[in-house]
């Protein structure tokens, strides 16, 4: 039986580390307010959907919740870094 974790499988997919696809789905499920979606299900959605790169976890999160498959409340989205070094 495969024992292929979610993490491990977007660190493939998007040839990033696992560090950074356990972070990536972390924030997905902090997107939401109160109950946290499952990384398989956050998995299971991603692999309907083509992305190029890795999309924002936000994005993950307000897609999945326009879509109807995880319907709770969502926080505010969080603002983009501001890059002041120009």
């Amino acid at each position: 039986m495969n024992k292929t974790k979610p993490f491990e499988v977007i660190a493939e997919r998007f040839q990033i580390s696992k560090e950074s696809a356990k972070f990536f789905l972390g924030r997905v499920q902090k997107s939401f307010k109160t109950e946290k979606p499952p990384h398989q299900l956050i998995l299971d959605f991603m692999n309907e959907k083509i992305f190029e790169s890795l999309p924002k976890p936000y994005q993950i999160a307000k897609m999945m919740n326009e879509s109807g498959v995880w319907v709770y409340p969502l926080n505010a989205e969080p603002p983009e870094p501001v890059d002041d070094t120009a």
